[in-house]
């Protein structure tokens, strides 16, 4: 296994995230009877043609094995600095074991540092939580984050 980490732009990897982004929905996606995986790709690319859509990579061989996207972005409550935080962290559950996890944030995290960011958010889901990883790499648990579907 030599896993390569890049960043890339949306149009080199949509067609291969979408079957992971079907993957990474089944395992974790609340509601899911409700709720179908839809994504505005549309707005993404917005995102992105505005510099506010990073996209880091974990590839085998050349195959998309696993992926870290982040909005960036100043807050509103703190003008004076770029905030990064995660929309989708996704790794293949055969790549989980060992240092690949470790190594895609990692990644993110200095790259996203080298364009000046300088708050990065992680969030995980409480039924899949990846916290020790999070803790091993100096992230703190800062909010806790409640939801409820209201939809008919």
């Amino acid at each position: 296994m030599a896993v390569k980490y890049q960043q890339e732009f949306l149009d080199s990897v949509v067609d291969e995230a979408k079957g992971l982004l079907e993957s990474h929905w089944e395992e974790v996606a609340l509601n899911k009877d409700k709720i179908k995986i839809n994504p505005d790709w549309e707005a993404y690319y917005a995102l992105q043609d505005q510099g506010k859509l990073d996209i880091f990579t974990a590839r085998d061989e050349g195959v998309l094995v696993g992926y870290f996207v982040v909005f960036v972005s100043t807050h509103i409550h703190y003008k004076d600095h770029l905030f990064a935080k995660n929309d989708l962290i996704y790794l293949k559950p055969s790549y989980r074991k060992g240092f690949v996890g470790v190594k895609l944030i990692k990644f993110a995290e200095k790259c996203l540092k080298e364009d000046g960011v300088s708050v990065m958010v992680v969030n995980t889901k409480n039924h899949k939580p990846f916290h020790k990883l999070m803790m091993f790499l100096g992230f703190s648990p800062s909010e806790t984050l409640y939801s409820k579907y209201i939809g008919d």
